[in-house]
């Protein structure tokens, strides 16, 4: 009769452990997994969305690479995070302020020398104008960096695809916008003097519009070329 009691006592304490246990699982706090951001830049477009868990959190307008030093294309991830950058290149330190081409955040890909960052150049934002970087106005800029976290996955899109075009509309894209409108400009330019025809009258000839056309980043480039290159930022030691 007493050993019958004790396997009694012994099975009750059991259950009471078990309980114990339980009971302290579903009070602790539940542990959230970390969510899944994705960021998509439409270099077409010239917008990038911050796409977390699917949904997007937000759409930004942004610079992107000009033809002559177009921004790279492909997958990558977030490599560092860095505030208040000094900016070096070709020996030029540039200390954090209104003056530094990187602006007040930097974003380090994993393709080596690009990265998203600021500018201080805030009208180049929305054109193709940058050395391959990813520039963004400044209160985007900071606001989009504390969203976002190393690790995180980069998707430049060269051409608008199905996911662009939800993303970002179906709408004309700035790129075609800008050089219909070039074209557009160029036909309608003074006429540069009289041509001579062989019936005697005498035309006008609108000389130089085909080379506005192949060369629309003109006075972009002229405006680039006049400092030293902003995308080729050095950030190592930081």
């Amino acid at each position: 009769m007493k050993a019958w009691k004790l396997n009694w006592l012994a099975v009750a304490t059991v259950i009471g452990v078990v309980l114990a246990v339980e009971a302290q699982a579903q009070n602790a706090p539940t542990q959230q997994s970390a969510p899944t951001r994705r960021i998509v830049v439409s270099l077409e477009d010239r917008k990038l969305a911050l796409v977390e868990d699917g949904e997007v959190k937000k759409v930004y307008t942004v610079a992107v690479g000009k033809p002559s030093t177009p921004s790279p294309v492909g997958t990558f991830t977030i490599e560092r995070r860095v505030q208040n950058p000094t900016y070096h290149h070709d020996g030029k330190t540039v200390l954090p302020g209104p003056g530094n081409p990187v602006g007040t955040r930097w974003m380090g890909l994993s393709i080596r020398g690009y990265g998203i960052h600021g500018t201080n150049e805030p009208k180049s934002i929305g054109n193709a104008a940058s050395h391959g970087c990813i520039r963004m106005a400044k209160a985007d800029l900071e606001e989009f960096y504390a969203l976002v976290a190393v690790g995180d996955t980069v998707e430049l899109v060269g051409e608008r695809n199905e996911e662009t075009a939800q993303l970002f509309g179906d709408g004309p894209n700035p790129a075609a916008s800008q050089t219909a409108q070039q074209i557009e400009t160029a036909m309608a330019a003074p006429l540069a003097g009289p041509l001579q025809t062989p019936f005697g009258s005498a035309l006008q000839a609108p000389l130089g519009w085909m080379e506005q056309i192949a060369a629309p980043d003109a006075n972009t480039e002229a405006k680039a070329t006049s400092r030293s290159s902003a995308d080729a930022v050095d950030v190592a030691s930081r």
